[in-house]
């Protein structure tokens, strides 16, 4: 079994995260699991990270971020620069979660979550991205 993970490239995550804190503790967490992070702080950063090309295999964005550029208008714009990202949100504000309009197959982490149980929801938000789809099945945002 430990064959299969030293084979296997860990998705690289975007985390756009403007509490320190939990920024911190977030990209410690997912580093500890192997996956590559790529930390920002508001959606402007996010943007600029993404326009550069550089490789992003998850979106993982709070919707409450400073500067103009929330998470829900930070997917929608990701998903036009490079329409098959993944993307997972977190908010620990219940009326941010209710007015949320999501980008399809995306998912939601209500805050405070668990920092190592993200690691399966981002494999399977980068293996779903890989089936065609008029063969997806619902179950997804």
């Amino acid at each position: 079994m430990t064959e299969f993970f030293e084979s296997e490239r860990r998705p690289n995550i975007l985390l756009v995260e403007d509490e320190p804190m939990i920024c911190d503790i977030a990209a410690e967490a997912l580093a500890e699991q192997g996956f590559e992070v790529q930390v920002v702080s508001n959606g402007n950063e996010a943007l600029s990270y993404i326009e550069s090309g550089s490789p992003i295999d998850v979106l993982f964005t709070d919707v409450n971020l400073p500067g103009g550029i929330d998470g829900a208008t930070l997917a929608q714009r990701a998903r036009k620069l490079r329409p098959d990202l993944p993307v997972m949100y977190t908010s620990g504000r219940r009326s941010r979660i209710e007015s949320l309009d999501p980008v399809d197959g995306s998912m939601f982490v209500p805050k405070p979550y668990n920092p190592y149980s993200l690691g399966s929801l981002f494999e399977y938000l980068v293996a779903a991205k890989k089936i065609p789809p008029g063969l997806q099945t619902a179950g997804a945002t």
